[in-house]
């Protein structure tokens, strides 16, 4: 796979039905230890909370055109935090890799934070991998959660 295989784009509508899909998969609800929305409840937090706020990034990544999941960053107080989902057909590909790699050239803010399922070992080396770095150990609920800093250049 050439690296002009993997783009970011806008969010289009379109893209929210698949999202909604992708955030469904039993497997990356397992690995991620998120509890997937309903669709009112997925399609409202998207419409408001992400692309409703203009100080949230959010960007399709696209693999051959085909949207394979999604970067966001938005701000939780005074932290910038990251988050991505994929499709489990985009996994273990280099996708993340280069998509995140392309989605930091547009995020500028540092620190940038993420925080990552403990048990989710490839995402935690996903970020690893860009230069974050751990911080610390955080819980949602009874998960522990690794919360990993990108610092300041």
């Amino acid at each position: 796979m050439s690296d002009d295989d993997v783009r970011l784009r806008d969010v289009v509508e379109a893209d929210l039905d698949l999202f909604l899909a992708y955030e469904h998969d039993p497997e990356a609800v397992r690995r991620s230890r998120f509890e997937p929305r309903t669709r009112e409840a997925f399609m409202s937090h998207w419409s408001t909370r992400i692309l409703g706020d203009d100080t949230v990034l959010v960007q399709t990544v696209t693999v051959d055109g085909v949207p394979a999941g999604n970067l966001v960053s938005w701000w939780d107080g005074e932290r910038r935090f990251i988050g991505y989902w994929f499709g489990r057909p985009y996994w273990g590909r280099g996708i993340g890799t280069k998509a995140l790699t392309r989605f930091l050239e547009l995020e500028k803010n540092r620190p940038l934070y993420a925080d990552p399922f403990t048990g989710n070992t490839a995402s935690i080396r996903l970020l690893d991998r860009h230069g974050f770095q751990h911080h610390d150990t955080i819980h949602h609920g009874a998960d522990d959660h690794t919360l990993l800093v990108l610092p300041a250049a």
